[in-house]
């Protein structure tokens, strides 16, 4: 595979994710590439090792997972919206994909992702792996945002940087950084009443009630339920944290063929002396996802 075809395939691959609830036909997707299909396909395979019809249906059924985890629309409208032309044909490719129907899916109280189709990312780096911890029962006193989105927007929703706001919001009164700060991700389906709540997203940002900081008078207390969770470690940039997590869920995750359990993820941040509230700050980050064993 030469340089050329790795970059042009690893920018198809992009644009692919950002369109896989449009109408593609493989004469899209070529006329996109600049090249004919049978050439485009040919270098799709020699570069991926998969077709690309049947990794772009991978990555729609993958989609369609989140969509039934997370939203309340009918199987039927998800479906039609990942382009399957019947709900017959949407459960038979899905059962294929996961081993079991979407209703069976949608209503399980744990989430396996072993069934989930990773994005190819031809140039990405070293595969995030996990340590696996205990964690024991734990009360937080946070502040809640919650945040909405629809199922047309979730590219957008899941990239939002939400954590930078939030820390110039509360933390840019203080004189003394914790030694640790939490957030913790709960992402539920929205109401059925329109579709822009599909999904909300419920971040809290915390502390242990020791360190609470003087100023905050608002808030609840928020337990965290023990048990094992996946611990992946990021350090870099906070604008390069929520495409990390995504890495994790969209690719970790399902090549380990872990099953995560109800409860929230668990950010920790160990704030340095130099750290400052915005998204070009250097931070130290552990990513806990309940996992069942």
């Amino acid at each position: 595979m030469s340089t050329a075809q790795l970059n042009i395939i690893s920018v198809l691959l992009d644009w692919l994710e950002d369109n896989l609830d449009q109408p593609l036909s493989v004469d899209d997707v070529a006329a996109k590439a600049g090249f004919s299909k049978w050439y485009l396909q040919r270098m799709f395979k020699s570069v991926t090792g998969h077709t690309l019809g049947a990794y772009t249906r991978a990555r729609r059924l993958s989609r369609a997972a989140l969509a039934l985890r997370f939203t309340r629309r009918s199987i039927l409208d998800i479906g039609y919206h990942y382009h399957f032309d019947s709900q017959q044909i949407f459960t038979r490719a899905f059962k294929r994909q996961f081993a079991q129907t979407p209703g069976s899916y949608r209503c399980a109280a744990d989430w396996p992702l072993a069934g989930l189709c990773p994005p190819l990312r031809p140039k990405a780096g070293s595969l995030p792996k996990p340590d696996f911890v205990i964690l024991p029962e734990t009360r937080l006193f946070g502040i809640t945002k919650s945040y909405s989105s629809s199922l047309e927007e979730i590219d957008d929703f899941f990239r939002r940087d939400i954590r930078t706001p939030l820390w110039h919001q509360y933390l840019q009164k203080a004189t003394t950084l914790p030694p640790r700060l939490y957030g913790l991700n709960c992402l539920v389906p929205g109401g059925t009443n329109g579709r822009r709540q599909d999904m909300i997203l419920h971040y809290t940002t915390a502390w242990a009630n020791q360190l609470l900081p003087a100023y905050i008078s608002e808030g609840q207390t928020v337990v965290l339920n023990g048990g094992t969770y996946a611990q992946f470690t990021y350090e870099g940039l906070a604008e390069g944290l929520q495409n990390f997590i995504l890495w994790v869920y969209d690719t970790s995750m399902p090549i380990l063929e872990l099953t995560r359990r109800q409860g929230h993820d668990v950010e920790r941040f160990y704030p340095q002396p130099e750290f400052q509230c915005s998204a070009t700050c250097l931070i130290h980050c552990e990513y806990l996802i309940p996992i069942r064993c």
